[in-house]
């Protein structure tokens, strides 16, 4: 795979099986090279594959969150079609087809949406914006006033003046009516059986932007006072209503002030009543991001989809606890968005050499989007194997041969590190891997402890150092790291000792200028969106300061120990050359982050360099401008075959 390759990436996502369980409706997505955009189109294939999967959409610009009525007469849709401007507005049209019907028309996007019993309107979230957003010079614009220390988010921008609201429009048109309204953030809207109410979730009160707690509250559908259902002990979201109406399945995360806690799905009465968890026995995330839905509920169980050491399954559960989880879709592969009717399962899924597809349960693939770049990309299928670390702990990890390997000849190696921490490298299709093999390089990559995938106490490995819960970051997990490499090293005699370079994104960059920090043997490294200064990023961050969970104690106390965490201060050690990659709007690690790591090193007349994208945030190597992700890829390799010339 070669970084222009990146414009022939495509993939389904969404998957919606239809009332009468005949037909599921899910989105395509793909790139406009030309145009520089991402496409999305609807489409709808036979559940029995008696046919060939059918274009329903358009797909001019982005169309996408398919989503049947319950009497099955309409599916509704969001897309941006319409000018650059546009943002995803809400549409239905005829499950048979026909003209599209838009029912909003805002200036910002609809997120969220679900129909109401009878068909007859849809509930949906968006953000609404502060009256001196009309004012488009903003030479001219009134100064921004924030009371909240939530107030920007990532890829999002500015939310102190946008605040997200639940939504309700009617399918044969008029003006949507604001259910919700107050400086809160709301979403996730689901309806009551009777339609009367809306569930929603929202994190409200004096102090929500602090706490982050998210509640479960209900409305009238024609508005009025939202009633809070639970309490504080945990936030919910990701609401789904019984098919009866009597109970709520969710998502559950404990806040008990610590992090990281697996996520958990839960079941209560329509009232808030009777809560109950019901995966704990399984010991995993059961919320793996971002590939994330509501529960699903069949007749009195619950389908949801866990992380398991690289994988991500699909798993049964009776809503009444009444017995253990059960596995319905296992195997090395990732499943992502899903959907369940009647006890049949249809999934997204993608492995290590096909980027995601839609498959009906077990095994049955549904469509074939991806073949055509599957098959010209020449993909490399990644070897797993245990590392060993030296106080016994076993580590998940995968080797990438080079692409045209040949017996005989040694090759540099790159060791890749995903960020979070609490988070996984997955047995799915990953474009980062692929491309650095193709370029010429062996490949490491690993889940070492403090991420997710496995026990909730490997999660939480690296908590701490200051209330005494762990060690903190850049210690077992940079052991477990060095176990992976000293392993390849020993298991496999063409990886190169002497040609080894390091990189990593967010907390993956933290962790690559660690590591150049604490040790020389990599000879080139490449730090992206990284945190790199603790103490900064907590002001600078939309929200790191939220780390002050994981870390055991808030820096205005403990700055110390913030610092001593902090790759920046061991500045002066690193004598490993570094590519620092940052993006000018990253609101979670600031780009400040990746200024003050090449200052620091450039003063002390180390060898650094700084690119720097316009226009991105935190997400570029996943979401960002195709155009972009293409001179990133190019600029890596260059990069890094500076000092390891992978073709010699």
């Amino acid at each position: 795979m070669r970084p222009e390759d990146v414009y022939a990436l495509t993939g389904v996502a969404d998957p919606r099986i239809s009332p009468d369980g005949t037909r599921v409706a899910y989105s395509v997505w793909s790139i406009d090279r030309d145009a520089n955009e991402y496409r999305g189109a609807i489409w709808i294939a036979p559940l029995d594959g008696s046919s060939e999967p059918r274009r329903f959409t358009s797909g001019e610009r982005r169309d996408g969150s398919p989503r049947w009525s319950p009497d099955g007469r309409w599916l509704a849709f969001t897309s941006n079609r319409g000018d650059k401007k546009t943002q995803a507005q809400l549409y239905v049209m005829p499950a048979d087809g026909g003209e599209a019907r838009r029912l909003t028309d805002a200036k910002e996007g609809v997120e969220s949406i679900a129909w109401s019993p009878d068909s007859s309107r849809i509930a949906y979230a968006m953000r609404v914006r502060d009256p001196a957003y009309d004012e488009e010079d903003d030479s001219k614009r009134a100064p921004r006033r924030f009371t909240r220390v939530f107030y920007k988010l990532d890829s999002v921008g500015w939310t102190g003046d946008r605040r997200k609201h639940v939504f309700v429009v009617g399918v044969d048109g008029g003006e949507p009516r604001q259910l919700t309204d107050g400086d809160c953030e709301d979403d996730g809207p689901a309806w009551s059986d009777d339609g009367s109410r809306v569930y929603f979730t929202s994190a409200r009160g004096e102090r929500w932007d602090v706490e982050l707690i998210s509640r479960v509250y209900e409305v009238s559908a024609d508005g009025g006072e939202p009633r809070q259902l639970t309490g504080d002990d945990g936030s919910f979201s990701r609401l789904a209503v019984s098919p009866d109406g009597s109970r709520i399945a969710y998502l559950f995360d404990l806040e008990d002030g610590t992090y990281p806690h697996h996520t958990q799905v839960g079941v209560m009465d329509a009232d808030g009543g009777g809560q109950r968890l019901l995966t704990t026995s399984l010991d995993l995330q059961c919320g793996p991001y971002p590939l994330l839905r509501e529960p699903a509920w069949d007749g009195d169980r619950i389908v949801f989809t866990a992380e398991d050491r690289g994988n991500v399954h699909v798993y049964a559960v009776p809503a009444d606890g009444s017995a253990e989880p059960e596995l319905l879709v296992g195997g090395e592969r990732l499943v992502g968005l899903y959907d369940v009717r009647d006890g049949r399962v249809v999934y997204a899924a993608s492995t290590h050499t096909t980027p995601m597809e839609l498959f009906a349960a077990p095994e049955r693939r549904l469509t074939s989007h991806t073949t055509g770049f599957v098959e010209a990309a020449g993909l490399v299928e990644p070897e797993r194997f245990l590392a060993r670390n030296e106080d016994g702990t076993d580590v998940d990890a995968w080797l990438v041969r080079p692409a045209g390997f040949e017996e005989g000849r040694r090759y540099p190696v790159l060791l890749t590190i995903h960020g979070g921490p609490f988070s996984q490298y997955t047995t799915g299709f990953f474009d980062e891997v692929q491309v650095y093999a193709g370029g010429g390089y062996a490949v490491l990559f690993a889940n070492p402890r403090g991420g997710s995938g496995r026990s909730e106490e490997w999660g939480r490995a690296i908590r701490g150092p200051i209330d005494g819960g762990g060690p903190g970051w850049g210690t077992v997990d940079y052991a477990d790291l060095m176990a992976v490499v000293d392993t390849a090293l020993q298991t496999w005699d063409f990886l190169d000792p002497e040609r080894m370079g390091v990189l990593g994104g967010s907390y993956g960059g933290f962790m690559t200028s660690w590591i150049v920090g604490h040790t020389n043997r990599f000879k080139a490294a490449l730090s992206e969106r990284a945190v790199n200064h603790l103490v900064s990023a907590f002001g600078s961050s939309d929200l790191f300061w939220v780390f002050e969970r994981q870390f055991g104690g808030p820096m205005l106390d403990n700055v110390e120990e913030w610092l001593r965490m902090s790759p920046a201060t061991y500045a002066r050690d690193i004598e490993t050359p570094v590519l620092v990659v940052h993006s000018e709007n990253d609101l979670r690690c600031n780009i400040e982050q990746g200024e003050h790591l090449f200052t620091s090193l450039r003063l002390l007349g180390k060898e650094v360099e700084m690119l720097r994208f316009p226009a991105e945030s935190h997400e570029l190597s996943r979401g960002g401008s195709p155009l972009h992700r293409v001179q990133r890829f190019e600029a890596i390799l260059e990069w890094f075959g500076r000092y390891f010339s992978p073709g010699s």
